[in-house]
């Protein structure tokens, strides 16, 4: 039977729908199908939950409690490692936040190169506007424009042939992607790029092959002599820190009245376990144009700024409360009013890993805190039990995985035998 592709329509509800909707190809299915992009209109083969799941529309827990509740562990591995990339992804880059400074700092730098070298100006766009002359290519960046979405693994051809074959910045493709991809999560988008290139795993890197993608899309693409024949690992300028312990943050929630601040990390504010009579105002934070220098395109912010209005709405229908919502732009003063509006000295939000958000928070965190008001990040569960396993590489994280579901309350107890 074939599916009919999901409408991404930026709401917890969908999410659900769309959970609901692929739970029984989720076991021997999806492992057998998961590698074909058969194009843009066929996604039979894979769930597309990631923009809900990367927005918390949907979440993690309950996504894998859902598969499980139809196939075994064994049959459903396969499906459970892919949502499980992402969390070590984030545990990965939180124990390592400055690989993201690098990262920011090296994105700024080419940008000022694209100014400063015309030739690099003009391969960037040909690349960005899908004019190379390589047909998978072209194809996946005008698809990545127009619809904000790409099977996994077309990402990985994506990048290797940015990198390897057309010679590009990889930060400047990296950067393309966070600008244009709905589920754009700053420690999956950044740290596979790193992958691809050779540095998150060194001299590692991913090599996009013609015979391989010829295979996986069907047939629909076969770019034969035209990719690069090996992928030369790049180099990290300078030795990378070993993991830091985890930030300290709250895993309580207050009991006096609240302004619940929503970002596009954390759009599920109701299970955050703060009580609705104690929330007096909800206010989103959208800052989907914090994600580049460049500009970030329609389907990513449509997306967040929906799903931002979802997770508000269910708040205020939850609590009767006030709502609000800030911009990219937004200054500290800003909460400081909402919070004197409620008549509240708290402010709480769902913990933002590293990325825009959480550099938003750092930054009106001083204002707040001289205004006398407190707050509060509320790291989940899920968060607080995989992320300490992250620290090195992730077959290491995979170990540890069936484990601490266990210690959620996920999954049976035999999977540890």
């Amino acid at each position: 039977m074939t599916m009919t592709p999901p409408a991404l329509t930026p709401t917890r509800a969908a999410g659900l729908d769309r959970l609901q909707a692929f739970l029984p190809r989720a076991g021997r299915t999806y492992a057998e199908r998961r590698n074909f992009d058969l194009g843009a209109d066929r996604r039979d083969d894979v769930s597309m939950l990631s923009p809900w799941i990367r927005h918390r529309l949907v979440r993690e827990d309950e996504v894998v409690s859902s598969v499980l509740t139809l196939h075994s562990h064994g049959a459903a591995e396969k499906f459970i490692q892919e949502v499980v990339w992402r969390t070590y992804w984030k545990g990965w880059l939180e124990m390592r936040p400055s690989v993201w400074r690098r990262y920011r700092q090296a994105v700024a730098e080419a940008v000022r190169d694209l100014d400063r070298d015309a030739g690099l100006r003009l391969r960037f766009e040909e690349a960005t506007s899908g004019r190379t002359g390589i047909d998978c290519f072209d194809a996946w960046a005008h698809e990545l424009c127009t619809r904000g979405y790409l099977h996994n693994h077309a990402r990985m051809w994506f990048a290797s042939i940015w990198i390897f074959t057309l010679r590009l910045p990889w930060v400047l493709g990296a950067d393309f992607f966070l600008r244009h991809l709905i589920d754009g999560d700053p420690a999956a988008n950044t740290l596979s790029w790193r992958w691809v290139a050779g540095l998150h795993t060194p001299g590692k890197t991913y090599l996009a092959r013609s015979d391989n993608i010829a295979r996986y899309t069907g047939g629909r693409f076969d770019p034969g002599p035209q990719l690069a024949a090996e992928a030369v690992a790049i180099a990290e300028p300078h030795p990378l820190p070993g993991p830091a312990d985890l930030p300290a943050v709250g895993d309580r929630c207050p009991d006096e009245p609240v302004l619940m601040l929503i970002g596009e990390d954390d759009c599920d504010p109701l299970s955050l376990g703060v009580p609705p009579n104690l929330i007096r105002a909800a206010a989103a934070v959208v800052l989907t144009e914090r994600r580049s220098p460049l500009r970030v395109g329609e389907s990513a912010r449509g997306f967040s700024r929906g799903a931002c209005a979802d997770g508000l709405a269910r708040a205020a229908a939850a609590s009767a409360c006030a709502t609000s919502t800030l911009g990219h732009d937004a200054p500290p003063v800003a909460l400081l009013d909402l919070a004197a509006s409620a008549g509240v000295v708290h402010v709480v939000a769902g913990y933002a890993p590293v990325g825009p958000t959480a550099e938003w928070l750092t930054e009106v965190g001083p204002p707040l805190a001289a205004a006398g008001l407190r707050l509060t990040r509320l790291r989940r569960r899920w968060d607080a039990a995989l992320w300490p396993h992250a620290r090195k590489g992730y077959f290491a994280f995979r170990k540890k995985v069936p484990g601490a579901l266990v210690g959620l309350g996920i999954g049976p107890g035999e999977w540890l035998d």
